[in-house]
């Protein structure tokens, strides 16, 4: 049903990733994978950087392991990317743009928001304090599920810590693995990417910056609509 005249739709609720969509931490964690692995004289190029753009931890961790030549378990790997983005973020949070103004927009209207990231939980800390109180309803962090994005757990989980269906929500992502998880899961996916391109795909929309985004095309999306800016 069309809402009525003069009203704005409003996803059932909004559900964001954090790195590259809301931060530009990609800067940041290039920066400690070079560190780590040139620590044991590894050699580490952008390209590598780039396939783990959006992935679990963990599964960066191994191809860390592997490419980089870092002779350490996945778990400390993790732990030092972590330990050391967030470093990193507590001194300066680059915001994307658009981001902040967004998720307060969002907040006013009263639409349930949720964190879902790769990240872990110390490095979402982190982020959490810095972004405006009160505007995540709940957060799902990549060591709080059993398996990552690209699979659909992440978004799942958000959903139902929610209570809404997943089908009448709005998911912003910035990489092709998390398009994947969104839209496995279900959710109406837009894709707004930065470091690495997302591809055009049926019901999928994109935009070049979230600036170019209002409250009223969150809604539209979230009713099926697929607005593609890029086009």
């Amino acid at each position: 049903m069309p809402p009525e005249p003069g009203l704005t739709r409003r996803p059932r609720a909004v559900l964001w990733d954090m790195d590259g969509t809301l931060i530009d931490t990609e800067p940041y964690w290039l920066a400690e994978e070079h560190e780590l692995v040139g620590r044991y004289g590894g050699t580490w190029t952008a390209e590598h950087a780039k396939a783990l753009v959006g992935n679990d931890l963990m599964v960066s961790a191994h191809f860390i392991r592997e490419h980089g030549q870092v002779p350490l378990e996945p778990e400390e790997i993790v732990d030092l990317l972590v330990s050391g983005v967030a470093r990193r973020l507590a001194q300066e949070v680059p915001w994307r743009p658009g981001a902040r103004e967004l998720l307060t927009a969002l907040h006013a209207e009263g639409v349930p928001q949720a964190l879902v990231t790769m990240s872990w939980t110390a490095l979402a800390d982190t982020f959490l304090r810095a972004a405006p109180e009160g505007v995540f309803d709940v957060v799902v962090t990549g060591d709080r599920v059993e398996r990552g994005k690209p699979h659909a757990d992440p978004y799942l989980h958000a959903a139902r810590l929610l209570g809404v269906d997943p089908a009448h929500c709005v998911a912003v992502e910035d990489s092709p693995t998390g398009v994947t998880s969104a839209e496995a899961a279900g959710v109406p996916t837009l894709a707004v990417p930065h470091v690495v391109q997302v591809p055009p795909a049926a019901h999928r929309s994109r935009a070049h910056a979230l600036t170019e985004l209002t409250l009223d095309d969150l809604g539209r999306i979230a009713a099926g609509e697929t607005i593609d800016l890029l086009v």
